[in-house]
């Protein structure tokens, strides 16, 4: 469906111009070429197609607009023609001439001649006549038809996709048509991507149908009034941009990186369970990772267990296993080595869900446990964790470990992944399995074949059966013997939770076999596919529908070597069955009393399906032609090759019977092995007797001929063999049609996104306005599918799944449209990071989309065969190849020439092997209907003749057997190869021999050898003469064949080993154009270069490709090279095309080298350093000793180098070490590549700009001198003021601080002060608690520290709360589509916005806890390094390396390539440089840029390293805990802490310090590990972090010594460092040249043109002020990065975080460590002692808890008399952790109404640690433990009640549990005493025993009912007192009622002793009221029972007397 418009002339113009044209229709516009200088008659004759997929209305309007074409200026309109569409629409087709009219709508004389036709769709294929479907194009002759070049370009197929949305405006369909033709600059390939051809209905004669991409680049790239948004990236650097619609676009990634395994850690901690079901227990946890389990310890009666146990497990597996295997937690109860236990619940995941988290982890979230024997349970009980999943090189962040005070709220904290749930369900899965087809054999036994061969017995060779793998659960069907098309018809059920945490379901065929079962193949059901859980999703459903299985290669094998890819790892290689199955859940009502409780996996019979279910069968038709065939491997070059093509079994030589039972009938034999052979003997083609065609799989064997000594290529020059394959499917194809529209939606989505990212990368203008093009296209995508797919909604043989899925893609799409508008008026230059994201999530939920979880055809191998024996294979997906008469829905690459690379199967595939190319292809291949095969030679290069079969001859229909062409071009390549950069280090030494391989065709070509080098610079202009293609000319020109560029290492033995690979498009110039710009001479461009999937390095080239006219090569420009060098034969590139050169002057810094490792066992003894850049250099002095002084005499030196003006073609700069040994020897020791001096190049500041404005921060640090020239002394003076002032929200009102400004700026940086005023104002609510002076003496540095944390984590959760805001107010945004939303983005930025974040500001929500004024340090929870830039202020480090890189991925990381490290610094800048630089004072010309250095002669330091705590460590011992101490090393210095371990701890709190003396340089590299303790054997390694001090020591941000907040000369916050603040200050502006600081009166001081002010007394420890400066001083280093020209941000009082590495586990964590270092040089006072950070000791403390009484215990008892309820109560007591210390009151006998009287007290001593709140407890863990061990636990009280058994176990009744920190008041009676207290917990007054010393009052007693209910089970009144020791000792108490202090007697009732008292009494009431009956009722029985005994007994002898008559 169409309409097409030939536009043929415009006569009657004015005046001479170009002239271009531009037809419109329904909002897409077509732009003509430009025809140059033309006066009164423009000749366009130029065809334009617009595909339509609604029929045409006859009132629209087509629209045609003439312009005169400036390629400077906008195009001026000439005049319009429009015309509506009623007459075309009625008669199909019009010719018109016409006048224009022009803007004010009056007629012109300019007349316009144009012809329209439109074809109507008639719904159906079948419309046509047979004959005219397949009629074969002839070929033309060259004059045929009025373009003598352009006779088949009818063929060229249409590229405009996805672009008409009716209604919008010209212009930005304009932009559309010309996006497109544009690619990305450094895209990977320059390649464009393709558009199938459609053009279905096409007449002999009709011209040649051109579109906007064909038009000439340069009318597009200059064209219209277009606003810059619309021209692509590519469009305006790169011309070459593939504009064709003949080619596809090759992958240029080779490696299969799938089934590879990957180092993995799972690490979880259990925390704790609350809530568990069951009456005091003794859980335990049991942590199952896949197959490996582990346990925690057991905690004895308790249902709220607290382990805070960690584990890990490691894995070396492949991702997809990996993420399959489950993680199970599970809670057993009362387990021993004699009995298993018995579970209480349990919950599974898959690792795949985890890791699809937010970083990877959960962290302390409450897994729900659940019964899975019992599914109407609820649930089970809480279990607290984390849960982490780490892969190599995954950084996860912990969040901040301290402690956890606040009450958890559990369900808002649930282990379940968002969008889950929070009550889930139990669900059947129903997997219904029916039947599979095409099995192959798998039977191994010998005999089975022999029989076979002999008798005949024609069973079929394997017995198979299906298995079904979902969340841990196995479930198998049963085995069908010997069958090939198995029929099973059964159904798996699985009972889960939904929606189940585990996202795949794996579904098998295996064989079963006597020995083993093996796999057939396996298919993996994402639930995430197949379900959709929106509010209008469904559940997971699927099918009945085809599954396609692959794997390894269908000839049997006795050990097969590809079996992996059968188990579904890796790609397949073969298609191996398919197997027809549905997939049906069902939610579980629970209540219901029938349902079935158990979780066992069930198999039944299910009802079989309708044949037809899945659709109906068609025939399809598969055609391919193989236009080219090079890169064959040499290995086998020796052997005729030839092709195999097979779709599923089709085509297959092995068992080519598999023909559908249904058709078996119809057709003739489908190729079985013997006709095979014959077709490939024979080349006819054998016709049935009904004319059916036979298909021909394979092509003729070849042998192929040399290409050079690498490759071969097979001779297919004009003739190009052909296969076609019939086979029959079901017709599924809308499935694969929707997800084409899709793929082609997202190609161009990440297409112009690459555009964007690359446009930003390298900094071209206007990204902003590309990503606005991309939205507007993705949007009108998104609108056509919708209409496009709207059609498709009521088809017959749709599965539910087919509906669902189309809504839910449809709602995505159109919602996906929506907001791509919206974001569109959204994207500004500020606001393109956030949303270039937001689009990057579109992209990604696209391609989810596109793939189709119900099978259709299978994909289509193509199997390379040498000899019969299979070498390699490409693997097509049908998708890509399948027609439609619908444009958008073909497949991208039907009917198009695809460059395919073979690649090697399986495991052969990875690492090296599977980077070199086995074969490059160009095929051409189109998969349809056979009924729609009229078309299937359409997308072909022009100029061919078929070659057909002789008996076929009489059928039109046959397929050629092969094509012969009859055109052929001559061209010539020019490919010009400037240099790379970034290159693999092939060789030993670290560096590489590389050289260029090019391939086009079947040429290829060399660079010359460059040695040693990464960055090689070959400056080499290749020609390849005579090269021949064949085809047309003209598509030639839009579609050039792809080069192949391989970089390859030479080796002097051996072969060359490959480095690399990258592909280009050249630039074409036909022999009748001009050589001249835009165009030509075309300009360098890097491609990306990938070694496998990996990057490795970039190529800086251009490529030409230039047609040899008949006047012969003489014709071709010249190639004019710079004269200045002769290089023999090698040929320079060209002027024009190399870049323009400038003089720039390179200054280096060399400091000194470090850490240089051996070189060949010797030690390096004299190196020096080499550098070069651009083919100059220069070298450093010789270091004459390295081992006394590893530094550089001379500091600085220069050279002058030609460098390209475009900064992003210069060329990396090289460092290399040298060791020069005796003789004129040296040795390569490393070297390094600086592949971007961009960072390192100086711009002299402009003169213009006097202010100070950000420079100094950007000059990345030359010193900052770069300004020092222009310092006008400004007159304003900016007053900074410290006072603390009435709150100002901080850093708000800083103003922007231009040296002139006269603002006085307030600056509120006494937070403490304001906190304080916020507690006052706070006091008053606060329930009275009074203001909490703090008692100085109390603190010490720990209290600042947990200060700080809390902090901190106030920080972060504001961050987080802020940017979760931030978000929803962004979506809401896109939502409602509002344009106002930038503008409060738009402040501008301060230099003091980052600032905020930096400082801990006083958190502004209010605090639950009282926070006491304490002055506070910086916590950062990462590297300090990381904070501060590597303090590579001006040192800058380079890593030498030495080593080839290694092939796989895993092993050789760049840490173990390291040999040592240069020190320096690079200044790169243009010649001559401005004078005032040179002339300021004090410059000193032999330091060039690198003035105000410090000399780096060696220097005594003493290294102060503070040691806090360490947090989750990798458990070293089998009983996963270790025993972890401190070892640090520096120099020759090594402390091992050994005798202070800490015993099995994975938190060990160290609380260290450790002074150690060094001399830098030589002692420069701290290292700080920690290691495990073992008492026999070597201690292991857990893991160390290093920290280099030299660039702390020297950095301008004075790393040397944190600052503190605040100055004080005595208690836990003393200056530490030696020096004082104003000592400080003065030293920094001498250095820094800044005029200050000047102190005046009252409290101010001036430094530059800032004035500060503050306090300016201090008291000293008696309580003495004095005046003191050093406040004054202290602030204005606080605020110093604001201080112009010398300001840097300087370290604060710190502690960082650093991660512990284990060279053995490169990559992955093993944990933290919490440190700082400080360092004092010795010249100058010594410092103070150092801070005491030991760890804090825990304060004893000692409970008293008296019970006085209980009341309304439940009565459990039954009285053996009187049936009366009655319980024998007492109480146990004990504190959490310390259960073998429980208590028990006495028993109080018989109560009868449940109240009982104690009067009992328990005392409990314990150790408490304030600070964190927990209880410290040291035990043995078991008898056999070397030491005591050291837990920390919440202070938690336990009171059970129970009911005393004098003979059966005691019954537990009741329990409550009191966090001693937070628990209710007790209630003042009983009465008020209830259930609220344990449930309502939030709403209930809390109290702290620690605060409130004493307390008493009434608390229920707890337990859970049959329904899992909890209810009070009784109440208890208790007094809880607590005493520190010494208070304890001061008035002692004893235990129960003892002495001293002894508590009185209970007054119990004698009830409870009145058996003892009365027993007649009891007996009588026994006798007479209640049982009197019951005891007649036994006597009588008794008396009955004795008549008959004694009858029995005495019968016998009285019969014997009766008898003998005795």
């Amino acid at each position: 469906m169409a309409l097409l418009l030939q536009l043929r002339t415009v006569s009657g113009l004015r005046g001479k111009a170009d002239r271009i044209a531009k037809a419109a229709f329904r909002g897409l516009s077509f732009y003509t070429r430009v025809i140059e200088n033309c006066e009164d008659e423009a000749r366009f004759d130029e065809t334009f197609r617009w595909p339509v997929a609604s029929s045409i209305d006859g009132n629209e309007i087509l629209e045609i607009q003439v312009f005169n074409y400036s390629k400077v200026f906008t195009n001026r309109l000439i005049g319009t023609f429009r015309m509506v569409l009623q007459k075309v629409v009625e008669e199909g087709q019009v010719e018109v001439t016409d006048t224009l009219i022009d803007d004010n709508n009056s007629a012109i004389q300019t007349s316009i001649s144009i012809e329209i036709r439109y074809q109507a769709l008639d719904g159906t294929v079948g419309a046509w006549n047979d004959k005219e479907f397949l009629e074969t194009p002839s070929v033309h002759s060259e004059g045929d038809g009025r373009y003598p070049l352009e006779t088949d370009s009818l063929l060229s197929g249409h590229r405009q996709g996805l672009d008409i949305s009716p209604g919008k405006s010209n212009q930005q369909s304009a932009e559309r048509t010309f996006r497109r033709a544009g690619k990305g600059v450094f895209s990977a390939m320059k390649l464009g991507k393709t558009r199938p051809s459609k053009d279905d209905h096409r007449k002999q004669d009709e011209p040649a149908v051109l579109e906007a991409e064909d038009l000439d680049q340069k009318a597009i790239r200059q064209g219209g009034r277009l606003e810059p948004d619309t021209i692509s990236l590519a469009s305006v650097t790169a011309v070459t941009t593939n504009v064709s619609n003949k080619r596809s676009k090759p992958d240029i990634k080779m490696e299969p990186s799938a089934g590879r395994p990957m180092d993995y850690q799972v690490s979880i901690t259990i925390i704790e369970a609350r809530q568990l079901v069951g009456l005091n227990m003794d859980p335990m946890v049991c942590v199952e990772v896949g197959e490996e389990k582990k346990y925690t310890s057991m905690k004895e009666s308790t249902n709220c267990p607290y382990y805070n146990e960690y584990f890990v497990f490691d894995f070396h597996v492949p991702p997809d296993v990996m993420f399959d295997k489950i993680i199970k937690l599970s809670v057993i109860h009362s387990k021993n080595l004699l009995r298993s236990g018995t579970l209480v619940g349990s919950f599974k995941m898959d690792v795949g869900t985890v890791y699809t988290q937010p970083e990877h982890q959960f962290y302390h979230k409450w897994a729900i446990l659940s019964d899975p024997e019992d599914l109407t349970a609820g649930l089970k009980g809480y279990l607290k964790c984390d849960i982490a999943v780490v892969g190599k090189g995954d950084n996860i962040k912990t969040p901040h470990k301290s402690n956890e005070t606040e009450e958890e709220d559990i369900e808002g904290n649930l282990l379940l992944p968002d969008g889950v749930p929070a009550e889930r369900q139990w669900a059947r899965f129903y997997v219904k399995i029916y039947r599979a087809e095409g099995l192959p054999r798998m039977n191994t036994s010998i005999m089975a074949n022999v029989k076979k061969a002999f008798i005949g017995d024609n069973k079929d060779l394997v017995d198979p059966y299906v298995q079904v793998v979902f969340a841990g659960q196995k479930g198998k069907t049963s085995v069908q013997k010997s069958s090939y098309e198995p029929l099973w018809n059964e159904q798996i059920i699985f009972t889960e939770m939904f929606p189940p945490l585990c996202k795949r379901i794996k579904v098998q065929i295996r064989d079963s076999d006597k020995v083993n079962d093996v796999a057939i193949g396996t298919h993996f059901i994402d639930l995430r596919k197949i379900s959709n859980e929106g509010d209008k999703g469904f559940l997971p459903t699927f099918g009945p529908a085809w599954v396609n299985m692959y794997g390894s290669t269908r000839n049997y094998t006795l050990m097969d070597e590809h079996q992996e890819l059968n188990e579904g790892l890796g790609e397949g290689v073969s298609f191996r069955a398919r197997l027809l199955l549905s997939l049906a859940v069902e939610i579980l009502d629970t209540t219901n009393p029938e349902i079935n409780s158990s979780t066992e996996v069930q198999v039944e019979q299910a009802p079989s399906v309708a044949d037809n279910c899945t659709g109906k069968m068609e025939e399809f038709f598969l055609f391919g032609a193989f236009l080219e065939a090079t890169m064959i491997d040499r290995k086998i070059g020796d052997k005729p090759i030839n092709f195999e093509v097979t779709i599923g079994n089709y085509g297959n030589q092995i068992d080519g019977m598999t023909k559908p039972i249904l058709q078996r009938k119809k057709e003739g034999r489908n190729g079985d092995e013997e006709e095979s052979e014959l077709l490939q003997n024979s080349s006819e083609d054998e016709g049935d007797e009904d004319g059916e065609l036979v298909s021909v799989s394979s092509s003729q064997p070849v042998k192929p001929l040399v290409t050079d000594r690498n490759y071969f290529h097979l001779p297919y020059f004009e003739k190009k063999p052909c296969i076609y394959i019939k086979s029959w499917w079901q017709d599924q194809r809308r499935r694969l049609y929707n997800a084409n529209i899709m793929d082609k939606i997202a190609d161009k989505l990440e297409e112009g996104l690459n555009d964007v990212q690359e446009m930003i990368k390298t900094e071209k203008p206007h990204p902003e306005r590309r990503l606005r093009g991309v939205l507007e296209e993705l949007s009108s995508g998104c609108l056509r599918f919708v209409t496009l797919a709207d059609k498709d909604q009521h088809h017959s043989s749709h599965t539910r799944l087919d509906r669902e899925r189309l809504k839910s893609c449809m709602r995505e799409l159109e919602n996906m449209g929506q907001q791509a508008t919206t974001l569109r008026s959204q994207v500004k230059k500020n606001t393109m990071k956030d949303k270039l994201k937001l689009v990057q999530n579109f992209l990604q939920k696209l391609r989810f989309l596109v793939d189709e979880p119900q099978h259709t055809i299978p994909d289509v191998f193509i199997w390379m065969m040498s000899n019969n024996k299979r070498i390699a294979y490409a693997r097509i997906p049908s998708k890509d190849i399948l027609y439609s008469i619908v444009d958008e829905e073909m497949g991208k690459d039907c009917a198009k020439v695809k460059t395919v690379f073979l690649k090697l199967p399986g495991k052969r595939g990875f690492g090296p092997a599977g980077w070199t190319v086995q074969a490059k292809m160009e095929i051409y291949l189109w998969l349809g209907l056979s009924k729609q095969r009229k078309d299937f030679l359409s997308g072909l290069p022009c100029g061919f003749e078929e070659k057909k079969t002789a008996r076929g001859q009489n059928l039109p229909s046959f397929p050629p057997i092969s094509l012969l062409y009859t055109k052929k071009q001559v061209f010539q390549l020019r490919a010009h190869m400037y240099q790379a950069r970034s290159l693999f280090a092939a060789d030993s030494s670290g560096l590489s021999d590389p050289f260029a391989r090019v391939f086009f065709i079947s040429q290829s070509q060399c660079t010359e050898v460059l040695n040693e080098t990464l960055c090689p610079t070959w400056d080499q202009l290749l020609v390849f003469d005579n090269v021949e293609l064949y085809g047309e000319v003209h598509e030639m020109r839009d579609d050039p064949p792809i080069i192949v560029i391989e970089i390859y290492d030479q080796d002097t033995v051996g072969r060359a080993d490959f480095m690399g690979r990258t592909f280009a498009k050249p630039v074409v110039k036909m022999s009748d154009e001009h050589y001249c710009p835009p165009r030509f001479p075309p300009q360098l461009e890097y491609y990306q270069i990938y070694r496998g999937n990996s990057t490795a390095g970039d190529l800086l080239a251009a490529f030409e490709l230039l047609q040899i006219g008949p006047g012969g090569k003489s014709d071709l420009p010249p190639i004019d090279g710079p004269t200045d060098m002769d290089r023999g034969p090698i040929l320079p590139v060209p002027l024009g095309i190399r870049p323009v050169l400038s003089k720039y002057r390179v200054e280096i810094l060399f400091w000194g080298l470090r850490d240089l490792k051996r070189v060949n066992l010797a030690q390096v003894d004299r190196p020096r350093v080499d550098i070069e850049c651009a083919g100059k250099g220069v070298q450093s002095s010789l270091i004459q000793n390295y081992k006394k002084n590893p530094n550089f005499s001379t500091l600085v030196k220069w050279f002058e180098v030609d460098l390209p003006e475009n900064e992003l073609l210069h060329p990396p700069l090289n460092i290399r070490v040298v060791d020069c040994r005796a003789f004129g020897r040296y040795t390569l020791v490393g070297s390094h590549a600086v592949s971007s001096l961009r960072k390192f190049i100086y711009h002299p500041p402009d003169k213009k700009a006097q202010q100070w404005n950000m420079t100094a921060k950007h000059l990345n640090g030359y010193l900052a001198m770069t300004n020092r020239a222009h310092r006008s002394r400004p007159t304003g003076e900016i007053v900074v003021n410290m006072e603390p002032e009435v709150p100002i929200k901080k850093m708000e009102t800083m103003v922007k601080l231009d040296a002139n400004s006269d603002a006085v700026v307030k600056v509120d940086v006494s937070e403490e002060e304001k906190e304080k005023k916020k507690k006052k104002k706070k006091g008053g609510e606060d329930e009275g608690l009074e203001e909490e002076e703090v008692d100085e003496s109390m603190l010490d540095w720990w209290s600042k520290y947990f200060a700080s944390i809390e902090t901190m984590k106030e920080q972060l959760r504001q961050q987080e709360a802020a940017a979760a805001e931030a978000e929803e107010k962004e979506e809401v945004d896109i939502a409602e589509g509002f344009k106002g939303q930038v503008k409060n983005k738009e402040k501008s930025k301060t230099p003091k916005d980052d600032k905020k974040k930096k400082q801990p500001s006083a958190p502004e929500l209010p605090e639950k806890k009282k926070k006491q004024k304490i002055d506070e340090l910086k916590v950062f929870n990462k590297e300090l390094e990381a904070e501060f830039d590597n303090f590579e202020d001006w040192l800058h480090t380079f890593n030498l390396l030495r080593g080839k890189i290694g092939d796989n991925d895993d092993n050789a990381t760049e840490e173990e390539r390291i040999v040592g490290r240069f020190k320096g610094s690079i200044c790169v800048y243009k010649v001559p440089l401005p004078d005032d630089i040179t002339k300021e004072a004090g410059y000193d010309p032999n330091f060039g840029m690198f003035q105000g250095i410090p000399s780096n002669d060696p220097i005594n330091v003493l290294v102060r390293v503070y040691v806090v705590r360490a947090t989750d460590l990798h458990p070293a011992d089998i009983n996963g805990k270790a025993d972890p101490y401190i070892a640090i090393k520096l120099g020759k210095t090594d402390i091992k802490d050994k005798e202070n371990y800490i015993s099995k701890q994975l938190n060990p709190v160290f609380g260290k310090s450790f002074d150690i003396e060094a001399t830098f340089p030589m002692e420069s590299m701290l290292t700080v590990a920690v290691y495990d303790w073992d008492l026999v054997g070597t201690d292991d390694l857990i893991g160390e972090t290093k920290i280099d001090l030299e660039n702390r020591y020297y950095s301008k941000h004075r790393a040397t010594c944190g600052m503190s907040q605040t100055y004080s000369i005595y208690g836990y916050n003393t200056w530490r460092d030696p020096m004082k603040p104003s000592q400080i200050l003065s030293k920094l502006c001498k250095d820094g040249k800044v005029d200050g600081p000047h102190f005046g009166p009252g409290g101010r001081v001036k430094v530059a043109n800032r004035v500060f002010t503050g306090p300016t007394e201090i008291e000293d420890e008696n309580g003495q002020k004095k005046q003191t400066d050093e406040h004054l001083a202290l602030t204005v280093l606080r605020h110093w990065e604001d201080i112009p020209w010398a300001g840097c941000k300087l370290v604060p009082e710190h502690v960082e975080t650093r991660p512990l590495l284990n060279p053995d586990k490169p990559g992955i964590e093993q944990g933290r460590l919490e440190m700082w270092v400080d360092m004092f040089p010795m010249d100058m006072p010594a410092p103070g002692p150092a801070t005491d950070i030991s760890p804090r000791k825990p304060k004893k403390y000692e409970l008293r808890v008296i019970v006085w009484n209980t009341d309304e215990v439940i009565l459990e008892d039954d009285d053996y008399f009187t049936g009366e309820k009655s319980s024998d109560i007492f109480v146990r007591g004990w504190l959490k952790g310390q259960q073998e210390d429980k208590q028990d009151t006495d028993v109080h006998y018989h109560s009868l109404t449940g109240e009982g009287n104690f009067n009992w007290r328990y005392i409990f001593p314990f150790d408490y640690l304030m600070a964190e709140e927990k209880i410290v407890i040291s035990k043995k863990e078991s008898m056999f433990s070397w030491d005591e061990t050291e837990y920390k636990i919440p202070a938690r009280l336990t009171l059970q009640v129970w009911d005393a058994d004098h003979f059966s176990a005691d019954d537990f009744l009741g329990a409550i549990e009191l966090d001693l920190n937070r628990f209710p008041r007790g209630a003042k009676t009983a009465k008020q005493c209830s259930l609220e207290m344990v449930t309502n917990e939030a709403e209930m007054p809390m109290i702290s025993i620690f605060k409130q010393k004493r307390v008493k009052g009434w608390w229920p007693f707890v337990a859970r009912d049959e329904n899992d209910e909890l209810e009070v089970t009784g109440k208890v009144e208790a007094e809880l007192h607590l005493l520190t020791e010494e208070e304890a000792e001061k008035s002692p108490a004893g235990l129960a009622r003892n002495e001293p202090d002894p508590l009185e007697k209970p007054n119990r009732p004698d009830t409870a002793f009145l058996w003892f008292l009365n027993p007649l009494k009891s007996i009588r009431y026994l006798i007479c009221t209640r049982y009197k009956w019951l005891i007649i009722k036994i006597l009588l029985a008794l008396l009955l029972l004795i008549m008959v005994a004694l009858f029995l007994y005495s019968m016998p002898g009285y019969m014997v007397k009766k008898l003998l008559g005795a």
